[in-house]
């Protein structure tokens, strides 16, 4: 009967068990109910979100893949148009030469005349009126009407012009057989001498005769490309006229006379030796085909598709599936000049949508609505711009920018979209399910486990109540012992623990304050003295950068030096890109001979000034020991650089040029930059000197590469030596100051005093660069015959 009445005194509402299974049951009974109801609004609301975060992610991502794939696209079809600048740029540099070379071309004629006869004689056809060389040379060349005398033979000058063009059969076939496919490539002599030489050999007047009657009886340039040669003229006298930085031009695209294919053509001017004039054109076809196989391949999805376009909407390039998903409309339309282009404009459309797409908007992306057997359907269209470039379309050249179009249905790029919501909404419903069935199972276990663990529980927590007591009269002595082995139990472990360490920690604390202070003192003394060395470095490389850039200009000339020449007038600027540059000028002076160097080293920096100062003397040392011989001199230099080059395992070189002058004649010699002269009224003479050395220090013997040129250097003329950081110098578009800006600039202040000279040039080139980066070392010496 006593042990009953202690039971039901235990189980009592008043005991501290059924407090414990009221409160704690229904505590966590609620908790489960708030918490589970909380979770199922949370997996609600977890699922909108996740589902618009998804679909923002993934149509980011599929138009970033747009956009990516367009810019990629477009850098192929930039590819293919710079591969075919590059073949018509070697041929315009091939030819150019033969006009700027007099001698050279007269010789390389004579050898085609005598080797290949059949490549410079042509013979006149009765029917036609205009004469043609036979088949089996590797070109063709057409010699019009009006070119022929009164016995139907080439006048003297257009016989020489035969005779000079002959130098394609040397070039073009190795530019046909690699790099960019081309279709064709020739050479179309000047307004006056038309003559039109072609590689491969075709049946190319009597072609004509076909397709462009009356052609014959026609000024060539005015019949087939009206404006184009004008537009050249025009950049002759002022090269700013140039609709882009260069002198290659394109057609749109038109129907080649000879295939009948659809091509485009690039033209690079030629220019007479005073750079006044046109003196004919380099050029090179390819067909439609090449770039329509870049732009007809695109792939995107499972029926996207790209296109290409002039930019007035042209559609030059696109597959046929295309062209009925945006409504074109294809026609050949005939130009007055003679020749056939393709139109099938974008504004010409069926679907509106697409006829008012802004062409000018470069990386436009946009969604658009297009009709498909009655239904509009969403599809992405995104514009990438192509490199410009200069365009002839009958008239004056223009810039023009094409553009790569990708389409793709909305539908096929944002399926991975569709599926992810799909998926979330799926999901979303599964978790609910799991979240009710593991709330009654809580509920269920939670009843049964309060009631099961209650007695357990409260004896463990009545030991830790009682020790947290004498805890807090500072008795850190206190354990409990808890028998059980569930959390009561661990949390009775971990009281024991931590009683442990408070009683450790009290008794031991100013120890652990003094070992803890001690190690940050010695941190912070090693901080200290690191700091002190880095200090102590950065000052030891200042001044050894200091000490160099000071040696650097002290051996520069300096004005009182240049002010002791009788005869000419020396101004000098250098500017080092970093604190030591790679630059190189010095003027020697052994009685009344002087010697006017300058180079540049690759790169620069401290590696390259040294390099400059071995430079300045071993020239200083030759000078003095008695050296006169030009030549000669640019050997000695490039052994003792050479050798000192592969002592140090250095692996730098530099151009070198010298001028010597001994008070009647100037001589030049070693390769370097153009140099500049500048003679009465101002006009400009440019001498290259890529035929006169090598670069100093490639080599051990540059003696068989070594020559000399006399220059006519008399009173009031002005001599421009500079270096590549002149010319290559960009402003904050990128455009380079360029030789032609040099040249220019060296006219207009033609006249004045050396220093002046230079003043007014390093002015120009300040104003061009801006506030751009000087990238590379600068460096300008003005010469003026007083």
């Amino acid at each position: 009967m006593s042990d009953l009445g202690d039971q039901t005194k235990r189980l009592g509402l008043r005991s501290f068990r059924a407090k414990f299974v009221l409160v704690v049951g229904g505590a966590v009974l609620f908790d489960l109910l708030v918490t589970g109801g909380l979770a199922l609004w949370n997996v609600q609301r977890l699922s909108r979100d996740a589902a618009a975060e998804v679909g923002r992610g993934l149509e980011d991502a599929s138009q970033d893949f747009i956009r990516s794939y367009a810019e990629t696209t477009a850098a192929r079809v930039n590819l293919l148009l710079n591969q075919v600048h590059s073949d018509v740029g070697t041929l315009a540099g091939v030819l150019q030469e033969q006009i700027d070379r007099p001698v050279r071309k007269s010789e390389i004629g004579d050898a085609m005349a005598r080797g290949a006869p059949g490549a410079v004689t042509v013979a006149y056809d009765q029917k036609g009126g205009w004469a043609q060389n036979l088949p089996g040379p590797l070109s063709v060349v057409s010699v019009w009407g009006y070119l022929l005398d009164a016995n139907h033979v080439p006048l003297p000058d257009v016989q020489t012009d035969i005779e000079n063009s002959a130098v394609l059969d040397l070039v073009a076939p190795s530019l046909l057989a690699n790099g960019q496919s081309k279709l064709q490539m020739y050479y179309i002599g000047p307004k006056e001498r038309p003559i039109f030489r072609t590689a491969p050999y075709t049946d190319q007047a009597q072609t004509f005769d076909k397709l462009y009657p009356g052609h014959n009886n026609s000024e060539f340039w005015s019949f087939f490309f009206p404006g184009l040669y004008e537009s050249w003229d025009g950049w002759a006298r002022d090269p700013e006229t140039r609709p882009v930085g260069f002198d290659t031009t394109q057609t749109a695209p038109y129907t080649d006379a000879i295939t009948g294919k659809l091509i485009v053509s690039f033209f690079q001017p030629l220019w007479s030796r005073d750079r006044m004039r046109v003196a004919g054109a380099a050029g090179a076809d390819i067909t439609l085909d090449q770039l329509a196989e870049i732009v007809e391949n695109v792939k995107v999805a499972d029926n996207g598709f790209g296109f290409l376009t002039m930019s007035d909407g042209n559609v030059v390039a696109i597959n046929p599936v295309g062209e009925k998903v945006i409504g074109l409309r294809a026609s050949s339309a005939a130009g007055s000049e003679g020749v056939t282009g393709l139109d099938r404009s974008l504004r010409r459309s069926i679907q509106p949508a697409i006829a008012q797409l802004p062409l000018g908007e470069d990386g436009l992306l946009r969604h658009i609505l297009l009709d498909e057997n009655g239904e509009r359907v969403p599809y992405l269209v995104v514009l990438k711009q192509l490199q410009p470039t200069n365009l002839w379309v009958s008239g004056p050249v223009r810039r023009e920018n094409m553009m790569l179009g990708i389409v793709v249905p909305e539908r096929e790029i944002y399926a991975s979209l569709f599926a992810a919501q799909a998926g979330i909404s799926e999901a979303t419903n599964r978790i609910v399910i799991y979240q009710i069935l593991a709330l009654l199972v809580s509920l269920c276990f939670v009843i049964a486990a309060v009631f099961a663990i209650s007695k357990r529980i409260t004896g463990g927590i009545s030991a830790l109540a009682d020790a947290a007591k004498r805890i807090q009269a500072k008795d850190y002595s206190v354990r409990v012992d808890i028998p059980t082995r569930d959390e009561v139990g661990e949390a009775g472990a971990a009281f024991n623990r931590m009683a442990e360490q408070i009683s450790f920690h009290t008794e031991n604390l100013e120890q652990l304050v003094e070992d803890r202070t001690k190690e940050i003192e010695d941190a912070n003394l090693q901080i200290s003295a690191l700091n002190q060395q880095l200090r102590s470095e950065n000052l030891r490389l200042g001044a050894e950068l200091a000490v160099a850039r000071r040696i650097q200009m002290m051996v520069l000339p300096k004005a009182g030096e240049l002010e002791e020449i009788a005869d000419l007038e020396i101004a000098a600027y250098m500017r080092p890109a970093d604190e030591v540059g790679g630059d190189y000028y010095d003027v020697l002076k052994n009685g009344k001979r002087l010697k006017i160097g300058i180079g540049d080293v690759t790169g620069h920096g401290l590696e390259s000034g040294v390099l400059m100062l071995m430079v300045q003397s071993v020239a200083r040392a030759l000078q003095e020991a008695g050296e006169m011989d030009p030549s000669q001199f640019l050997n000695r230099v490039n052994r003792a650089i050479y050798k000192n080059l592969v002592r140090t395992s250095t692996d730098k070189h530099l151009s070198l040029a010298f001028l010597d002058y001994d008070g009647a004649r100037m001589t030049l010699s070693g390769q370097h930059e153009e140099l500049i002269v500048v003679r009465n009224l101002g006009n400009v003479e440019r001498i290259d000197t890529l035929d006169l050395g090598l670069p100093i220090g490639l080599e051990p013997d540059i003696s068989p590469f070594v020559a000399t040129r006399d220059i006519s250097f008399g009173r009031g003329d002005m001599i421009i030596l500079h270096t590549d950081g002149v010319t290559e110098a960009e402003n904050r578009n990128g455009e380079l100051f360029g030789i032609e800006r040099l040249c220019e600039s060296a006219r207009r202040h033609y006249g004045r005093s050396a220093e002046d000279v230079k003043s007014g040039i390093i002015e120009d080139l300040m104003t061009h660069i801006g506030t751009q980066k000087i990238h590379d070392d600068i460096t300008l010496v003005v010469m003026r015959h007083r």
